[in-house]
């Protein structure tokens, strides 16, 4: 348990940093995925899905 929750803390931190350090640029990111088709947004999912499971796996080998 104690592992999960740093790695959800580490997550949020993460997931924090963009909307800190550049919040204006991140507004503008934004409306460009909101002009994106689904079908990029799903292939960039999935990506990022498998690249995460591969760095789990290797980091747990």
């Amino acid at each position: 348990m104690d592992f999960f929750l740093c790695a959800v803390g580490i997550i949020f931190i993460i997931e924090g940093l963009p909307y800190f350090v550049f919040p204006e640029k991140l507004k503008e990111y934004l409306v460009k995925i909101s002009a994106m088709p689904e079908s990029t947004l799903r292939f960039i999912g999935i990506t990022a899905i498998i690249i995460g499971m591969i760095l789990l796996y290797m980091g747990r080998r």
